[in-house]
């Protein structure tokens, strides 16, 4: 900060003070320019190319199980309601045990809690289940 003491009135008593700002505005350019010319050797970015969204087409084997977890929260198996998750706890333990094992394919409603889904794929877990796979709708196109 620079102060300069102005007599050109005669008046010694007045002071005034100015912030100059020059040497602010350089130095800021100065690192401006050591920034942009080290940021890309700092960096050492990688190019990849990230994939594209797509969906799978599989195809449903008879042995395979749907689970529907409907808006309400109920829980369907292969169209037959179950009671509650130890009744889908039961039943994914037989099917675990088969060799090969099926597949479980969870459908959800889009305005299902997650706290419904998440309690099925607990349950599956638990059971022993090795795949499951969610039923989703396909991107549009247009």
């Amino acid at each position: 900060m620079s102060m300069s003491v102005g007599s050109d009135s005669g008046d010694e008593d007045q002071v005034m003070s100015e912030i100059n700002t020059t040497p602010l505005v350089d130095i800021m350019l100065v690192l401006l320019i050591i920034f942009l010319i080290t940021s890309p050797v700092v960096l050492k970015l990688i190019k990849i190319k990230l994939p594209e969204e797509t969906n799978q087409v599989i195809q449903t084997k008879p042995e395979d199980v749907n689970i529907v977890v409907s808006k309400d929260g109920d829980i369907y198996w292969n169209q037959r309601r179950m009671r509650d998750a130890n009744e889908l706890f039961d039943n994914l333990k037989v099917e675990a045990v088969k060799l090969p094992q099926p597949e479980v394919h969870v459908r959800g409603d889009q305005e299902t809690k997650y706290e419904a889904i998440g309690k099925v794929i607990f349950t599956t877990q638990r059971a022993g289940i090795q795949k499951v796979g969610f039923i989703t709708e396909p991107p549009d196109r247009g």
